[in-house]
């Protein structure tokens, strides 16, 4: 499974990235590519320390059981749920977002594992970091996708 402690994940991801244009047709959900990218800066800031959303009582009852799922082969489903911590609706500029996640990737990276937040998933509970950086690539190829990228 890829993940973004591998190099050549990140070039993907990062050449994908470039791909992305303000206009990409959506396939599925409701967002923009730049509302999807000031989205994945959002969980990524969370992921590096900086916010620390509450556990869900529903993720407390299944979170664990879906997180093998979830960090699983498959890519993420479609118009899967998310935090509404998370949820974007104003607009954004895509090149400021784009920036933002290439720069929040590269300082995830640089930090390596020992500077992953040890704060519980508010959905799956607990997570290594090789799990949240897992979960991030993943995170990020769902919404290329969800634009075709």
């Amino acid at each position: 499974m890829l993940n973004l402690y591998q190099p050549e994940a990140v070039k993907e991801l990062n050449t994908r990235l470039a791909r992305l244009r303000s206009d990409s047709p959506r396939q599925w959900g409701k967002m923009t590519p730049a509302q999807a990218m000031a989205h994945y800066s959002a969980q990524m800031e969370m992921v590096l320390g900086r916010s620390f959303p509450p556990r869900r009582f529903i993720g407390r009852l299944v979170g664990r059981f879906a997180k093998r799922g979830i960090l699983g082969a498959k890519p993420i489903q479609r118009n899967m749920p998310t935090d509404e911590s998370l949820i974007i609706t104003d607009e954004r500029d895509l090149d400021k977002e784009r920036s933002r996640v290439r720069n929040l990737i590269a300082e995830f990276v640089a930090v390596g594992p020992d500077g992953c937040t040890r704060h519980p998933h508010s959905f799956f509970g607990r997570m290594s970091p090789s799990e949240w950086a897992t979960l991030m690539y993943k995170h990020l190829d769902h919404h290329l996708r969800q634009f075709g990228v």
